[in-house]
């Protein structure tokens, strides 16, 4: 399975020639690639998958899937503290 995560454009600068950016998903960052993304700006909200900025979202819709996505780690977190 394929997931692909919103998050939001920080800080963008050039690694050896290649458009890259710094990308907070929830208060998580990590490094995204911005080839495909070229017009994109710091405040940006997009989508990553594999480490490339694929298509940018409105803040509402990327707010709402990262919090589905924290709701859906705290179930799984429940499920794992049942009985053995």
């Amino acid at each position: 399975m394929c997931l692909a995560v919103p998050g939001k454009l920080t800080e963008l600068y050039d690694a050896g020639g290649i458009a890259m950016a710094r990308v907070d998903f929830g208060g998580v960052t990590r490094e995204a690639c911005l080839a495909y993304l070229p017009e994109a700006a710091v405040g940006d909200y997009v989508l990553v998958h594999a480490g490339f900025a694929i298509t940018m979202v409105d803040q509402a819709e990327a707010l709402q899937t990262l919090e589905d996505l924290r709701q859906l780690g705290e179930l799984a977190g429940e499920e794992d503290s049942g009985p053995a």
